[in-house]
């Protein structure tokens, strides 16, 4: 798909711009400058045309942090990639110093580029932009991020000088996995190991990360999306309004995945946190993998290992896989990926009803169902009626006598017979009411299973032991 690069000085709304475009907020937006920093890809589609835009962080040339630098890296990155730059200027501001470094490198590009002067939110300002002829990249366009002045213009002119798409051929459906975790737990380390590259900034400083940030890449031959998102605190423990936002985008990427790999400091263990982080990637429905970062550093014994996968199993209900990692030096990274991969497969993949039946049998005989009032559950059938994540359908005599501990030890043991462990499961214990003329149209073996449900008799075995429900 062909790519925009939205660049400019930081604090022009580069990133308003882009939820203007896009017509969703899904780049964080503040006051406060240099809040983006790492880039952003977020489809856009104009007059029957999709394409990517690119959102960056802000350039000062001339600004002595370190992170300055790592966000102009991740600038000229985007310019690699891109068939066209959108230069974003504050029109109100005029032409600074910094605008003029960058038109610089725009210039020396050798692409096509728009200057868009921003913030000019009513129409008697529109003579301001006539300023930025000075920058040598031909003529302004007058916008407003926040009115939507000019925007509908701004994308006529990029979609004319968008070159053609190649012929490819139709998206596949393709998975998703997202990186969530408490801040500085080394997410971006582990995403950039991922992918090959440093994509995102890293640094010591806890919450570097700021936006959700996708990334399409192709393992053995299968394409995937990752997700980096930045790290989610107590909500008690989130005082700044930037942080609020960063958050929310961590919880969105969730929603949107299949599969949550929750990192977690292997110096502190699996801590509290950790586990509301995990609860929230199970009721999003993701599929979920806990990896204990930093392994290596802080010399984890055996017994250590034991009692942290112990804890998982006993507070998660999803009862998911612990993998040991060390995303710096990229030891076990693969490992992690794959089981990602094979636990999506899982979250999408259907079970035959003939395997489900015979383990239904096998529940049965091993732990009979309760008796309520004198009278006993009776499981007649199962199957599989969703995906995304498993969805399965118990046919009972009476949903009244399902008691919860019993729901829980069938669905532990679906989780070992079929290895779902980290799988969300959903089971529905659906009351049998069947009318006698939908029966007598039954195959045999059902009608028996049938009038066995309505005699209050057991549907799955005969007096002999014979099986008698589906195979």
């Amino acid at each position: 798909m062909r790519q925009v690069a939205i660049v400019g000085f930081p604090n022009v709304g580069k990133s308003s711009l882009v939820n203007r475009l896009t017509g969703r907020r899904e780049a964080v937006v503040h006051e406060r400058p240099g809040v983006t920093r790492d880039r952003k890809h977020m489809e856009a589609e104009w007059n029957g045309r999709q394409f990517e835009l690119v959102d960056t962080g802000g350039v000062d040339a001339l600004d002595p942090d370190p992170m300055a630098s790592a966000i102009l890296d991740q600038v000229r990155a985007a310019l690699q990639t891109a068939d066209i730059a959108v230069f974003v200027v504050d029109a109100k501001a005029g032409v600074r110093p910094g605008d003029e470094e960058l038109a610089d490198i725009l210039r020396r590009w050798g692409k096509p580029v728009i200057v868009a002067a921003n913030k000019i939110d009513v129409g008697k300002d529109m003579p301001s932009a006539a300023e930025f002829y000075r920058l040598g990249l031909g003529e302004p366009m007058p916008v407003s991020a926040a009115q939507g002045l000019g925007t509908g213009d701004l994308l006529d002119r990029v979609v004319e000088l968008l070159p053609e798409d190649d012929d490819e051929p139709g998206r596949e459906d393709i998975l998703r996995l997202a990186i969530i975790g408490r801040p500085n737990v080394g997410k971006s380390t582990l995403f950039n190991q991922l992918v090959g590259n440093p994509r995102t900034i890293v640094s010591n400083e806890a919450g570097t990360t700021r936006d959700a940030i996708d990334l399409e890449i192709e393992v053995e031959g299968r394409k995937i999306v990752i997700v980096d998102t930045a790290g989610m605190r107590r909500q008690s423990k989130v005082s700044e309004s930037v942080e609020y936002y960063t958050t929310l985008r961590s919880q969105r990427a969730v929603d949107r995945a299949d599969v949550a790999i929750v990192v977690c400091d292997a110096a502190d263990g699996v801590t509290s946190q950790d586990f509301r982080i995990a609860e929230l990637a199970m009721q999003s429905g993701c599929a979920t993998l806990v990896v204990l970062n930093k392994w290596d550093e802080h010399n984890l014994s055996d017994d250590d290992l034991a009692h942290e996968r112990a804890k998982v199993q006993q507070k998660l209900r999803l009862r998911p896989r612990v993998l040991t990692a060390a995303a710096l030096t990229g030891r076990n990274v693969q490992r992690v990926i794959r089981e990602a991969i094979a636990l999506g497969d899982k979250r999408k993949g259907r079970v035959p009803t003939s395997q489900l039946n015979r383990f239904l049998g096998e529940v049965i005989e091993a732990k009979q169902p309760p008796a309520v009032r004198g009278n006993r559950l009776k499981m007649l059938y199962i199957t599989q009626v969703g995906e995304e994540p498993p969805r399965f359908s118990i046919s009972v005599n009476d949903r009244t006598r399902v008691v919860r501990s019993y729901a829980y030890f069938v669905e532990n043991r679906l989780r070992a017979r079929f290895n779902l462990d980290g799988v969300p499961v959903i089971i529905d214990f659906n009351e049998r009411k069947t009318r006698r003329s939908e029966v007598n149209m039954m195959p045999s073996k059902l009608r028996r299973e049938a009038l066995a449900a309505e005699n209050g008799e057991d549907g799955f075995f005969d007096e002999d032991g014979t099986e008698t429900g589906e195979s």
